[in-house]
């Protein structure tokens, strides 16, 4: 069982977000070969509805062997946003395991600039 990373996330209203993550297990990359992935951000953990969805190939992608995990949320996406302070998961399936691999909260900085 994999205990999942708390990482804090600022994202830039108006403004592109990218951030990569490399996932270690006792200092080896996990292999992401197969999986899928799956990140949304909510008002807070118990919210019906998401504030922002990201999928594989829609804002996450998982680079195999290489342990790593990128997330792209677009400037469109960011500026949709409101500003504040939510929260955020991001799991992986590799068909019949699903897996939290971070969570966290998620700040969305208001855009001052239009």
């Amino acid at each position: 069982m994999i205990t999942p990373g708390l990482y804090n996330l600022t994202i830039y209203q108006g403004a592109d977000f990218d951030k990569t993550f490399t996932v270690l297990q006792s200092g080896t990359a996990l292999n992401f070969t197969g999986y899928t992935a799956a990140m949304q951000i909510r008002t807070s953990a118990d919210a019906t509805a998401f504030l922002l969805s990201l999928t594989n190939g829609s804002g996450i992608t998982l680079g195999g062997t290489a342990g790593t995990i990128a997330l792209n949320i677009t400037s469109a996406q960011s500026s949709a946003l409101s500003a504040g302070s939510f929260s955020y998961d991001l799991e992986l399936n590799s068909g019949s395991q699903i897996t939290r691999i971070l969570q966290g909260s998620c700040t969305v900085s208001g855009n001052v600039t239009r």
